[in-house]
């Protein structure tokens, strides 16, 4: 971002609530907190709330820059008093304390200052920054600002949206507000996965001198299922079954991610964990095909049991006593 004229103006540490030292971690956790606060989403409507949103946005954008904020604390101070023209010495005419604010701004070593119409320093000052002086005078700067100015790509933005699981299988379009407040629309593609990247092309930071705009980076992120879990092309699911099915065995009904059950046969005798495999049921890869359902046991006893339920049951302990289902636990547990 090139040094604007009306950063004399603005005081980015205070729009952020933060002191002139401070580090880059403080400058993104109070630009954090405040971008929270004065989003477009939590406040509809109020005006005042949105060109705070705006003006934390701009001074984010410059502070979180090393160069941007070096150029600008160059030249806050510059315009503040901290640094003031001096004559030199009469026979060269220099401008010592001016040319080493420039010096600053604009990356250190030899940096020298003149008018190309043997004006003072002072006129070409505003030049660099695509003004005049107040005299109407306007002479061409040394530094390779203005039209002669090469185009630079504007910067990127980076934003983060939150999914459903449905909604990341599918494919889904939500709605994005950048820290400019201007509201985008973005396309998250079906298949699209917890923590990947998005990226919207043209609709980032505008570009300097006619250079590109820059672009959206959308980061995803996918919300957990109670009930699905998704690993690749394969998908997980835990099942509840009755202690009759698990000891009996039997066929299910199994409800899928795409919205079309599934029968699946449960083998008599199972418990919980239990992992079976119904093949081809999983999300569509185009690289890779198809992937798996894989369906998780899990018994379940009711709390409260008629009382034939629990003569049943006790008839069944009775018959399975010699049974002992923790022995492998045991010689494990021993190891």
């Amino acid at each position: 971002m090139a040094a604007s004229q009306d950063w004399i103006e603005k005081d980015f540490y205070k729009a952020l609530g933060v002191s002139k030292n401070a580090s880059d971690d403080e400058i993104k956790k109070a630009y954090r907190k405040l971008a929270r606060k004065y989003h477009p989403d939590r406040n509809p409507g109020n005006k005042a709330a949105e060109e705070r949103f705006k003006e934390i946005g701009e001074a984010y954008q410059v502070l979180s820059n090393a160069q941007d904020r070096k150029q600008y604390d160059a030249l806050r101070q510059f315009a503040g008093g901290g640094a003031r023209f001096s004559a030199g010495d009469g026979a060269t005419g220099t401008t010592g304390g001016f040319e080493d604010i420039l010096s600053q701004m604009f990356g250190g070593g030899n940096v020298h200052f003149s008018s190309s119409n043997g004006g003072s320093g002072y006129d070409d000052i505003f030049s660099m920054f695509g003004g005049s002086p107040a005299g109407g005078a306007h002479t061409a700067s040394r530094f390779g600002f203005g039209s002669a100015r090469r185009p630079e790509r504007g910067a990127d933005i980076k934003a983060s949206v939150s999914i459903s699981l449905r909604q990341a299988v599918a494919g889904t379009t939500v709605k994005l507000t950048t820290v400019r407040g201007k509201s985008v629309t973005a396309k998250i593609p079906p298949g699209v996965a917890d923590g990947q990247r998005i990226r919207i092309g043209g609709r980032g930071n505008p570009g300097m001198g006619g250079g590109a705009p820059g672009d959206i980076i959308v980061t995803v992120h996918v919300e957990p299922h109670p009930v699905y879990e998704v690993r690749g092309k394969d998908v997980y699911v835990n099942l509840p079954i009755s202690f009759g099915e698990a000891a009996l065995g039997g066929a299910v009904e199994v409800p899928t991610l795409d919205g079309k059950p599934v029968q699946v046969r449960i083998p008599a005798g199972s418990s919980s964990e239990k992992l079976l495999r119904v093949k081809g049921h999983g999300l569509t890869d185009r690289k890779r095909g198809r992937g798996d359902l894989y369906v998780r046991l899990k018994v379940v006893v009711p709390k409260n049991m008629s009382s034939d339920a629990r003569k049943a049951a006790q008839l069944f302990a009775a018959a399975t006593r010699e049974f002992d289902p923790r022995a492998d636990f045991r010689d494990m547990a021993a190891l």
